[in-house]
Order: structure tokens, then sequence, then C-alpha cells
């Protein structure tokens, strides 16, 4: 199991009117990823942005981009994202028929894969794919908006991490939705090591965005 806790503030509930600004905000504060939440509105009933919105603020920090595609039918835009300026791109296994091949064309691009389990999807999606990917993605709410309450699906992490140990790599665990410092504790147990929050580190401003950093870490 990887050691480090690793934390990826989720841009969506930044404030877009300084998008580049707050990126840079939260690189300072100690963020390890930029986590970067793209809604297409047909996939989930929500629309953030796309491609070219990322690669504007691709040069405001080094930290990876950690990209999230809840967007349907996926496979058309990967490449976009890839030339964004994207370091890990996670996709949904309904969001296409053939995951296994998309898993395949990400990591051809040279970018790390992932794939991302809703909460009523069974962690059989991994059976034949561990060998594709750099990070599973375990959603703690249904994917689609920012502020959501948590659901508590520690029984699924835990599953996921021993499938994760069984393979000997270092395939990260990550967690997203109703995380602050009170359910990082429960995620970090059950075995994930990249914690998603939004809401919880943007909300009070800048000024505070190293402290909410800081107590995910636990």
């Amino acid at each position: 199991m990887t050691s480090s806790i690793r934390i990826a503030p989720s841009i969506l509930s930044a404030d877009f009117s300084k998008l580049g600004e707050e990126i840079r905000a939260i690189d300072a504060a100690g963020a390890d990823y930029i986590h970067v939440d793209v809604m297409d509105g047909h996939f989930v009933p929500n629309i953030s942005f796309g491609p070219m919105v990322m690669k504007s603020v691709r040069g405001a920090t080094k930290k990876i981009f950690d990209v999230h595609l809840m967007i349907s039918p996926v496979d058309p835009y990967i490449q976009a994202f890839a030339d964004g300026g994207a370091d890990i791109i996670t996709i949904h296994p309904e969001a296409g028929a053939h995951w296994h091949r998309t898993l395949q064309a990400i990591r051809g691009m040279g970018k790390k894969a992932g794939l991302a389990i809703n909460p009523a999807t069974p962690t059989e999606v991994l059976d034949h794919v561990m060998d594709l990917v750099d990070l599973i993605l375990v959603m703690t709410v249904n994917p689609g908006f920012g502020g959501q309450a948590f659901i508590p699906l520690l029984d699924k992490i835990a599953d996921v991490r021993s499938r994760i140990d069984a393979t000997g790599r270092d395939i990260d665990l990550e967690v997203d939705g109703g995380i602050n410092d009170q359910t990082a504790k429960q995620v970090i147990k059950a075995g994930a090591n990249v914690l998603v929050a939004g809401n919880y580190v943007f909300k009070d401003g800048p000024a505070n965005y190293a402290k909410q950093i800081k107590s995910l870490r636990g």
C-alpha cells in the first residue's frame, strides 16, 4: 500500500472567474494533485468545462492534473484532454462499450489511466483490467454535483484496496465525494491514499486552503 496520503482539491468548487489564480493558490497551499471534474450534462446532470478551458490553466501549476471524465461517449474526447495537459485520465466503465480498449488508448498516449466506480457499480468491473489501471476512483457520492453527503462505502474501499494489494502494483486508490476532516479518516483507514475534496477545501477562501488540506492528511 502507498503510505503517503495525497490530496487532490477539485477545481469544480473553485471560483471560475479566476481559475488560474485559484489553481496557483491550492498549489502553494500543498495540493498534491489538481482534480479536474469534467461533466457533459448527459452522463451526469451537470456541465462543467471542456479541454480548452483545462488547457488554458495548465500553465498555472506543474502539479499533476488528475482528470475525471464524467462524459459519454468518452472515447472521442480522450485525445483532446491528453493534449490539453492531463496527466491522469479517469473514465467510467458505463461511459463506453469497451473500457479495456479505452484504458489501453489512454496509456498509449503516455498518460496514466484510471477507472471510476460509482456507488452502485460492482467492484467486479476491475477483474480483467487491473494490469491497465494506475488509479481506481471510488465515488462516495453519485457523480454530477459538488457538496453532496458522504455515502459510507467503506467496505467497498477496503475491497478495492485488497484487489490492489494482490497485484503487487503501485495503484492509487482515490476516493471522491463528501470528503472532509472526519470522513477523510474513515476512507484512509479503509485503504485510500488519494482524497478528492472540493467544497471542504475551497469553502473559506484562499487564506484557509493550506489549513484545510493539512487537516485532510490527518
